[in-house]
C-alpha cells in the first residue's frame, strides 16, 4: 500500500519538541533543551551553494566560487525529486513564518521540513506571527529542507550529494543532503541580502543592542562567527535587538530574526549569563556533548566539532527590545579576531577607513563554521564581514554603508577580540572577555568619543591613550610585545596581506589610501 503522507502544520514549540523526541531525533539535556547531532556535516557547505541564473539574477549577482550559478532546468528537476521524496514520508512539517521585522520589507515564508527538529529550529530563529496562516498562496517564499534526500552530482549538476539552492524568480529554496540547521537561516539571510539593497536598505551580518533608557544609543556589532557578536551584544546592562542579521534603512534598523544562534564552545554561566539562561526547554543544541549519566552539557567538549551551537527564541532574553527594531546606530563596531597579535584592542576609524575595513573584512575563521575548515584557527578576509551570504557585488553594500554612516553620523570603531603580545600559537594571549567588554562599554557609553588619541604607525589607526577598565599598556600593541623587531616583522606580514587582498576592489584613492601602509 502507498504511504499516506500527513503534514503537521504550525505546531507549537512544545509540540515540535515532543515530536522530535517521539521520532528519536534528539534527547533532552539537563537544562531541558533539545540536543541533536548533525552527522558528518557540522557547519555550512559553501561549495554546495548555488543561485539559479536567469533573467532576474544574471547581471545582478556577483558570480564566483561562493555564488555559483545553476540552470533553471536543473533546479526544477531537483526540486520535483525533493518534493516527491518528502511526499514519500509518513509525516512532514509545515510552518508559516516570516523573516524581517519590518512591515513593508519583511517576507513571509512557508517552511517545509522532513525533520521535527528542523521545524523547531526555524520556529525559534524565524519570526512567528501572532496568528500564523495556513494559506500557501500568502507565502512569498518556500523553504524546503530534506536532509535525507541526496542529490546526484552527475544528473543534478551540483558538486556533491548536498545542495543549497536559491531561486529568486520562483521565490523558493532547496536544501538537501545536510542536517546542519544553520543552512536554513543563512539561506533566508542571503535572500534578504539580495532583495533589500534596491529598496535602499543595507543588509548586515551584525548583532545589535540598545540602551535601557530607550534613547538613540543603538550599537551594531559586525563580525564573522566566533568573533564575539552574540556574546558582546548579550549585555546585561543593555537591551538586545538581535545577535546576527539586521537591515539598516533611513529610519533605523530591524532584526531579520526572532531568535539567536549562539556558539556553545566553552560557554560559561559567569561570562555569558544571558546566553546560559536562555538555553532551556524549546531551545535546540547542535552537536553539544552530554554527560551520559547526568545529561549535563559539557560545553568544553569539542569532540564532535568546535562549532557547537544553540538556537533559542529572543523571548528567552528578558533584556530585549520588544519590537525587534532600533533607532539609527550612534556607534558601529567591526569585530576582528587578529591572529597576528598586532592590532590594538580598539581603534577609531574615519569614514574612509570604515569602507576599507568593511570591504576587507579581516578576521579569523574560528570554530569550524564551514565544512572543510578543520579544527584550527586561520586568518581570513571575508568581504562585508560575511562574504558567503552576500549575492551582489561588494561595492553595492559598501556604498550603502557609507551612505548610512553619513546620514546618521555614526562613529565606527575597530575592535580586536583576538590576540596581543605575539601571534596565535607563538606566545600571544587572547584578549579576555572582561577586557573586551570594558572596551565595548566605553564605546557604547560615548566615553571614547572625546578621548585623546595617538596614531599607530603602519596601520594608520587612531588608538585611545586611556580606556576605563583596561590596562593602559594593552592599548598600544607594540607595548605588549617583548621583541619589538618581531612585532614590526609580524605587523609587516599582515599589512602586506591587507594590501594584496585589497587589490581586487575598485574604490576611490581616499578609501585605498586609508588602509595600512
Amino acid at each position: 500500500m502507498p504511504i499516506k503522507n500527513k503534514a503537521l502544520i504550525n505546531l507549537s514549540l512544545e509540540e515540535l519538541v515532543k515530536a522530535a523526541l517521539a521520532r528519536h531525533e534528539g534527547e533532552l539535556a539537563s537544562n531541558q533543551a533539545l540536543v541533536v547531532t548533525t552527522g558528518a556535516r557540522t557547519g555550512r557547505s559553501p561549495k554546495d551553494r548555488f543561485i539559479v541564473k536567469d533573467e532576474m539574477t544574471a547581471t545582478e549577482v556577483d558570480w564566483n566560487t561562493i555564488n555559483q550559478p545553476i540552470e533553471p532546468e536543473k533546479f526544477n528537476h531537483l526540486w520535483q525529486k525533493a518534493l516527491a521524496y518528502l511526499a514519500s514520508k509518513e509525516t512532514h512539517f509545515i510552518s508559516y513564518l516570516s523573516v524581517g521585522a519590518d512591515e513593508k520589507l519583511g517576507l513571509s515564508v512557508k517552511v517545509m521540513t522532513e525533520l521535527a527538529w528542523h521545524a523547531l529550529f526555524t520556529n525559534v530563529l524565524f519570526i512567528r506571527p501572532e496568528k500564523p496562516h495556513t494559506d500557501s498562496s500568502l507565502a512569498q517564499w518556500t523553504l524546503l529542507s530534506v536532509p535525507g534526500f541526496k542529490a546526484d552530482p552527475v544528473q543534478d549538476g551540483v558538486n556533491s550529494d548536498v545542495a543549497v539552492i536559491l531561486n529568486f524568480s520562483q521565490r523558493c529554496i532547496l536544501i538537501c543532503g545536510t542536517y546542519y540547521a544553520g543552512e536554513l537561516k543563512k539561506a533566508m539571510f542571503s535572500v534578504l541580502n539580495f532583495l533589500l539593497p534596491p529598496n535602499d536598505v543595507l543588509p548586515m551580518h551584525c548583532a545589535a543592542n540598545a540602551g535601557k533608557d530607550g534613547g538613540g544609543d543603538t550599537a551594531l556589532f559586525f563580525g564573522l562567527s566566533g568573533t564575539g557578536k552574540t556574546t558582546l551584544s548579550a549585555d546585561p546592562h543593555r537591551l538586545l535587538i538581535g545577535d546576527d542579521e539586521h537591515g539598516w534603512s533611513r529610519d533605523g534598523i530591524f532584526n531579520f530574526e526572532g531568535g539567536c544562534y549562539a556558539k556553545c564552545i566553552d560557554l560559561s554561566q559567569e561570562r555569558e549569563p544571558l546566553i546560559w539562561n536562555a538555553i532551556r526547554y524549546g531551545a535546540v543544541m547542535e552537536n553539544v556533548v552530554l554527560n551520559p549519566q547526568t545529561k549535563e552539557p559539557i560545553y568544553s567538549n569539542a569532540s564532535l566539532t568546535q562549532n557547537t551551537r544553540s538556537a533559542y527564541p529572543r523571548d528567552y532574553i528578558d533584556e530585549r527590545v520588544i519590537n525587534n527594531r532600533g533607532k539609527p546606530p550612534h556607534v558601529v563596531l567591526f569585530l576582528t579576531c587578529d591572529l597576528y597579535g598586532v592590532l590594538p584592542p580598539v581603534a577609531r576609524l574615519t569614514p574612509e577607513q570604515a569602507a576599507y575595513y568593511f570591504l576587507s573584512g579581516y578576521t579569523a575563521l574560528v570554530g569550524s563554521t564551514e565544512v572543510g575548515q578543520g579544527r584550527g584557527i586561520q586568518p581570513t578576509f571575508s568581504t562585508c564581514f560575511g562574504a558567503p551570504f552576500f549575492p551582489r557585488p561588494p561595492g553595492v553594500y559598501a556604498e550603502l554603508l557609507m551612505k548610512r554612516l553619513r546620514e546618521h553620523h555614526s562613529q565606527v570603531y575597530l575592535v580586536n577580540t583576538g590576540w596581543t603580545g605575539g601571534a596565535h600559537g607563538e606566545g600571544g594571549q587572547r584578549f579576555s572577555i572582561p577586557t573586551t567588554r570594558a572596551v565595548v562599554s566605553a564605546i557604547v557609553s560615548g566615553q571614547l568619543k572625546q578621548a585623546a588619541y595617538e596614531k599607530l604607525p603602519g596601520f594608520q589607526l587612531d588608538i585611545p591613550k586611556a580606556v576605563p577598565g583596561v590596562e593602559t599598556n594593552l592599548l598600544d600593541p607594540r607595548k605588549t610585545w617583548k621583541d619589538q623587531a618581531a612585532y614590526t616583522a609580524t605587523a609587516r606580514k599582515l599589512i602586506d596581506r591587507f594590501i594584496e587582498n585589497f587589490k581586487r576592489f575598485q574604490v576611490s584613492d581616499a578609501v585605498r589610501n586609508a588602509g595600512p601602509k
